[in-house]
């Protein structure tokens, strides 16, 4: 059998198993988006009054205060403050470097899963596209069978060809809309963790300052 044969076979085995593959899509954008809206959610807390009751501790030149505040939360945030605080023994450089890390890390966690949701957006209307192009090539056939006559059996497959293409579109677009979400979300935390992080080695700096002036006096 050649390749042609193959594919002619694949045609006429109708658009059935694109639109089960469809389902299968939907259902797989469904589990990523309510995965890590619990991940985000769970990984969420107060971040404003962690930056007030940080600034204050900070202030007061109390790190083991500051150090409880972001052991103590459950937010992302606190996960790259408390990092940075980790690497506080070995100064400010380290800290920083500390702090860019994790944010990073911290990054990759949160866009876990996420390539796969935007992979399904960007191609499940071709997969749609290729159930319409099965249901044409059946329609095709249908109508050559019957000697140029319209009947309801070709009016089927054209519909059935429409169809595919219509759920390729229902399955990419909340795709679409759900990584766009996604992203954006991680984006703004990661950047007040990024923000919370400069805040914090700016009083660790001017802390490390103050000690160098006293010694040196």
């Amino acid at each position: 059998m050649t390749i042609e044969d193959k594919l002619r076979a694949l045609a006429g085995a109708g658009a059935g198993w694109v639109m089960w593959l469809l389902v299968g899509l939907s259902v797989l954008v469904i589990a990523i988006a309510i995965e890590r809206a619990i991940v985000l959610f769970l990984a969420s807390d107060d971040v404003h009054a962690l930056r007030r009751n940080l600034t204050s501790a900070l202030g007061r030149g109390d790190l083991v205060a500051a150090r409880g505040l972001v052991v103590a939360s459950r937010s992302i945030e606190a996960q790259v403050l408390a990092a940075g605080l980790g690497a506080l023994p070995r100064g400010a450089a380290a800290v920083e470097e500390r702090l860019a890390s994790e944010a990073q890390l911290t990054r990759l966690a949160m866009e876990r899963r996420l390539a796969l949701l935007g992979t399904i957006g960007s191609n499940a209307p071709f997969v749609g596209l290729l159930g319409t192009v099965i249901g044409i090539i059946r329609a095709f056939h249908a109508l050559d069978a019957s000697g140029g006559q319209v009947s309801t059996a070709l009016m089927a497959e054209i519909g059935e060809a429409l169809t595919a293409t219509a759920v390729g579109l229902f399955v990419a677009l909340p795709a679409v809309a759900l990584f766009n979400f996604f992203q954006r979300q991680i984006a703004g935390r990661v950047s007040r963790a990024e923000a919370l992080g400069r805040e914090m080695l700016s009083f660790v700096k001017d802390e490390r300052r103050s000690l160098a002036t006293e010694e040196a006096v």
